[in-house]
């Protein structure tokens, strides 16, 4: 059985492909994890290879009841707000990143497919294949673990209606492929509005006492960074100040970017925004740009990466 398997990950792109090779799901707003089961042990490891076992409690104890000597799940972990919707930021309030307003049992693990089982690597499967073997496993199961179902319908249809309920797009998976670490056009992702993450290289204080004005945000570019504009929205003033008294611990006086302004607060580039916008100004900005919440560039969070 792998000690890890890097995930497979979804390339982005305009809109759903069409044939009856493909297979459409919800795409889910939360942490990517493998779920490792072996005799008398549960291990969560995280897309980056870290091993977030404590950090999930409710997955850990109902993976320990399924029916399974030896498996590795791949599934997303979320917190479904009062829609059915997931949400990052609640996800992450869950955790104990941002102020605590839901319990960690409050987190769910969609299922969306079985790289393991039984003395049995599933990767060269097709992906129907792999499908097939996980729904007895975790399909119909109210816990902590639950299965990602496939829409009956075709993608340009399933798009529609996932981005009318609010949802961040769908995933698009070749029936017929194996599983391959990596970015690949195998599985493809639609997104409702864009999103990707950005490094927080500093802020501006608020006027209110204690709060977050603005995120200045980076990109990658090349082997350095590249500032891409200010994000003041997607917090709560509670959050604002909580956001604030972390980024107070992290502030540097050498900038990661080349960047003048007045009363700006730099800090060191290691914490990442997962940030909503509509589009890109012609200086290479955001616009629009929100807030959703807290990753860790240490845990292999995807940056933005511009153009040379």
């Amino acid at each position: 059985m792998p000690a890890r398997v890097d995930p497979c990950l979804a390339s982005l792109v305009d809109k759903p492909p069409t044939g009856p090779d493909w297979a459409f799901e919800v795409k889910w707003d939360g942490y990517r994890l493998a779920v490792h089961i072996e005799p008398g042990r549960v291990r969560i490891i995280t897309r980056g290879g870290y091993d977030w076992t404590e950090r999930f409690p409710s997955i850990a104890d109902d993976a320990r009841r399924l029916a399974v000597k030896t498996a590795i799940l791949d599934g997303e972990a979320v917190v479904l707000d009062d829609k059915g919707r997931s949400d990052f930021g609640m996800l992450q309030r869950a955790l104990g990143r941002r102020p605590a307003a839901y319990e960690a049992g409050a987190i769910i693990l969609y299922c969306f497919d079985l790289l393991y089982l039984d003395g049995r690597d599933l990767r060269r499967l097709p992906q129907r294949e792999r499908r097939r073997l996980l729904q007895p496993l975790v399909s119909g199961r109210e816990g902590a673990i639950r299965f990602s179902e496939e829409a009956e319908t075709d993608g340009e249809d399933f798009l529609r209606a996932a981005c009318a309920h609010g949802l961040e797009g769908i995933i698009a998976k070749h029936r017929e492929k194996p599983y391959r670490s990596g970015r690949g056009d195998w599985w493809q992702k639609i997104a409702c509005t864009r999103r990707d993450s950005f490094v927080i290289v500093g802020y501006e204080p608020s006027t209110l006492p204690g709060a977050i004005g603005r995120l200045l945000l980076a990109a990658r570019k090349g082997e350095g960074l590249a500032y891409v504009g200010g994000c003041g929205t997607g917090w709560t003033r509670l959050e604002s100040r909580k956001l604030r008294e972390l980024l107070d611990t992290i502030v540097t006086e050498q900038p990661a970017v080349t960047l003048k302004r007045k009363g700006a607060v730099f800090t060191r580039p290691v914490l990442v925004a997962e940030t909503e916008y509509r589009a890109w100004t012609q200086d290479g900005k955001l616009r629009h740009p929100s807030f959703k919440g807290l990753r860790e560039r240490a845990d292999d969070a995807t940056i933005f990466d511009l153009p040379p």
